[in-house]
Order: structure tokens, then C-alpha cells, then sequence
């Protein structure tokens, strides 16, 4: 599970009562778009003819620029749930990041999903022995991607909520 019981109200869009503006909105459906695109490839080597995660990391950034609904990104992003369900190792949590991303656009906090299997599948992906420090390159990179603009918002939701999300952002 990677949301908190109670919902962190700077993950919530203003017109839900939240802090949220739409404009950062994007932002973290973006940035996890790309969290997860990062990894596709451990998904696509495994399940090459398997589309759905790329669907939903197109449709998260079609949501962003508004070319999308929020009901087609968050469809997109539960087949691509589906397609990581029959599988194991890397490629079952690449799958899980890309839906993760499609769903930021109904649930902004999913972000941190995306990027959290984005490094279980690194970690996994690597050569034995060098799980962690797969890891901890994978979430350097994740975070050298953010926009400033969401920046401190991230890393404190990375602080808040790593336990949740199996200690992936030590």
C-alpha cells in the first residue's frame, strides 16, 4: 500500500479542498510519467507485444496536456496493473509504476507509487549483490527529473511516506 489513511491535503486539488493547483497537478503526473518510462524497457523485454503500460504513461502525459480525461488516464493506468498481475521480478514492478502514473491523474499522491516500483524494478533488475545501489542511482536519477516548482513537495511526500512505500527512498 503506498497512500496514507489520511490524505495528505497538498495531494488534494483546491476545488476538492485541497492545496493542490492543477498546474502541479500536471506536474507530478509528468514526473511520474517519467519515473516510470524509465524503467518500461525491464517490463517491454519481458512482454514485448504487452502495451498497456505504455498506454498509461502516454495516457498520464495526454491527462497533463489536457488532450486526455482523468477517466481514460486512470483506465490506462489499472490495465496496466493488469498486465504486471500474472508476472514477478522486475518487469511485474515496472508494469505497476506505469500504472501508478496513470492513475496521478485521479489521485495526485500515486506519484510516489511510480516512482517507488520504478526502483523495486531497478533494484530488482540488477546483478546480484547490487540491489541497493540500483536503487539508490535509480532514485537519484527520479529526483534529479523533478520540477522545481514540485520539488520540496516530493521529497517531503518521499520523507512521509517511505515506509509505505518499503523504505525504497532511503
Amino acid at each position: 500500500m503506498i497512500l496514507s489513511k489520511v490524505r495528505d491535503p497538498r495531494f488534494v486539488t483546491i476545488r476538492r479542498g485541497g492545496t493542490l493547483t492543477d498546474s502541479d497537478h500536471r506536474l507530478l503526473a509528468l514526473w511520474a510519467a517519467s519515473c516510470a518510462e524509465h524503467v518500461l524497457d525491464l517490463f517491454e523485454s519481458a512482454q514485448p507485444g504487452d502495451l498497456r503500460p505504455r498506454r498509461a504513461i502516454e495516457q498520464a502525459r495526454g491527462w497533463a496536456r489536457g488532450e486526455v480525461t482523468m477517466m481514460e488516464a486512470r483506465a490506462a493506468g489499472g490495465h496496466a496493473m493488469g498486465a504486471a498481475r500474472d508476472l514477478r521480478g522486475a518487469a511485474r514492478h515496472a508494469a505497476y509504476a506505469a500504472g501508478q502514473a496513470g492513475a496521478v491523474a485521479h489521485v495526485a499522491a500515486h506519484e510516489l507509487g511510480a516512482a517507488a516500483y520504478a526502483i523495486k524494478a531497478a533494484r530488482v533488475a540488477a546483478p546480484e549483490g547490487e540491489s541497493l545501489a540500483a536503487g539508490r542511482l535509480e532514485c537519484q536519477w527520479q529526483q534529479d527529473q523533478l520540477p522545481e516548482a514540485i520539488r520540496e513537495l516530493v521529497l517531503d511526500d518521499q520523507r512521509l511516506r517511505n515506509d509505505l512505500c518499503w523504505s525504497v527512498f532511503d
